[in-house]
């Protein structure tokens, strides 16, 4: 076998991702939380940036003071947690400060009832202590004998202490799994029927299925009492925790445009103001041309050269999902005059086509960022759906117009003998909507409703 060493010359085209190119894509897909983050970080390393929050305050700005009043009757606080309240005018009868209130956590709010209700101070701490170990649900997963052997004491101190804190609000609390916290709640309303707690006890998971004729024939009962006792085992609080503070921060959405009507067009608003004003320290443009240390000049422009390309990544960012938005606007004008059963199939691909773009700028665009409309907070993302065909006019429908109807298909069954998902498939065919028994299964079990058989009444 004869072997050839040969040199060729081949030309050839690739696409290197530079570290610029990853910057920009990385910042094209940062929710605005997590831009203003990355912005104070590179303000905190790159010495040429300069950071420059709006001044409400700012004389030339006071027409663009809120007015609180006005903002109080319609705005949902809860949507608006990273609001600056920095310019709130002392002179107005009302202060948003009213609505904001310190988080108590719940470990701390049973700590203060125990010290209400108790004057034992050895008590008290033995019961603090066990609530400290208390997991986010509320429950105690530490064993009495456990307990008994941390604190050195006899396990009737432990025990003492558990009850203290089982007659605590909220009720359920302390429990050791969830049959126990159920019969708390069940003890603190009276209840005497042993059915209730028999039902409690053995038949959780045939409750869960909605299995009533099984339940009803184990506890010697009819249909219509064992319903009756599901019912109220169903009102109870699995988790007694829900409610209170547990430690994690909530996550507010800031939005990041505005959908204004006015008129009879939309008009697109973006939200700058979360935003940080970015702007080249003056002082180094300068040191560039004066300083005589090319290493200093070299490490000038380096980071100059950053500090541009992040301004310029941000407002290509800024451009990239107006221009996005203002398509989506154009091709569901419908769903933002009239609300979600009128939302139009729409892809990523289609808005990708009509900018001329890649798909996948698209979704980085939209990738966990908010619009605020007229009726509500709104996440892009939700906004683009799929299609199935409607046979009566030949025209695409979307899946968000499809589980509406399943879910009023549902809410007005006959509860007695509800719409199994075949059924459902039959009357969204008669409708018109091309779709299968199994597609109905899968959007139901999306919205979280359960099965035919589960929603059995008696």
């Amino acid at each position: 076998m004869k072997l050839d060493y040969n040199l060729n010359l081949t030309q050839e085209q690739k696409l290197i991702m530079t570290q610029s190119m990853q910057l920009s894509i990385k910042l094209l897909q940062m929710s605005t939380v997590e831009l203003k983050e990355y912005i104070d970080k590179e303000f905190a390393e790159n010495p040429t940036l300069e950071v420059k929050y709006e001044d409400l305050e700012d004389g030339s700005n006071s027409k663009d003071k809120l007015d609180y009043k006005e903002m109080i009757k319609y705005l949902e606080f809860d949507s608006y947690g990273s609001q600056n309240y920095s310019a709130y005018d002392q002179d107005s009868d009302i202060s948003p400060f009213t609505f904001i209130s310190s988080k108590k956590s719940l470990k701390e709010y049973l700590i203060e009832q125990l010290r209400e209700q108790l004057n034992d101070k050895e008590l008290i701490a033995i019961s603090s202590y066990i609530i400290e170990g208390l997991d986010e649900r509320g429950y105690l997963t530490s064993s009495i004998e456990d307990l008994s052997d941390e604190l050195k004491l006899p396990q009737k101190s432990v025990q003492a202490a558990i009850r203290i804190i089982q007659s605590l609000d909220p009720v359920g609390i302390g429990a050791r799994d969830l049959k126990e916290c159920l019969k708390l709640q069940l003890l603190r309303k009276n209840c005497t029927n042993e059915k209730l707690y028999s039902l409690v006890e053995d038949h959780l998971e045939s409750l869960a299925d909605n299995k009533y004729p099984q339940i009803s024939k184990e506890l010697n009962i009819t249909l219509q009492e064992a319903q009756e006792l599901g019912d109220i085992v169903k009102s109870l609080e699995p988790k007694p925790s829900r409610g209170f503070y547990t430690g994690e921060d909530v996550k507010y959405i800031i939005p990041d445009a505005i959908i204004k009507k006015l008129g009879e067009e939309y008009v697109i608003i973006m939200n700058d103001g979360v935003l940080p004003r970015l702007s080249i320290n003056p002082i180094y443009k300068e040191l560039i041309t004066t300083e005589k240390d090319k290493e200093a000049v070299a490490y000038v422009k380096d980071k100059l050269d950053s500090a541009l390309f992040l301004i310029k990544s941000i407002e290509s960012r800024r451009s990239t999902l107006y221009k996005v938005l203002e398509k989506v606007i154009e091709k569901q004008k419908d769903f933002f005059d009239k609300g979600d059963n009128y939302l139009r199939p729409m892809t990523l691909k289609d808005i990708a086509t009509e900018l001329d773009i890649h798909e996948s700028t698209v979704s980085r665009a939209i990738r966990e960022k908010y619009i605020l409309t007229d009726r509500k907070t709104i996440k892009i993302k939700d906004v683009f759906s799929s299609g199935i065909q409607k046979n009566r006019d030949n025209e695409d429908v979307a899946v968000i117009s499809i589980k509406n109807k399943i879910k009023v298909l549902i809410e007005e069954e006959d509860k007695g003998k509800p719409l199994s998902d075949q059924g459902i498939c039959d009357i969204l065919n008669k409708m018109g909507f091309n779709i299968s028994r199994r597609t109905v299964a899968k959007y139901r079990e999306e919205l979280g409703i359960k099965s035919s058989s589960k929603r059995k009444r008696f």
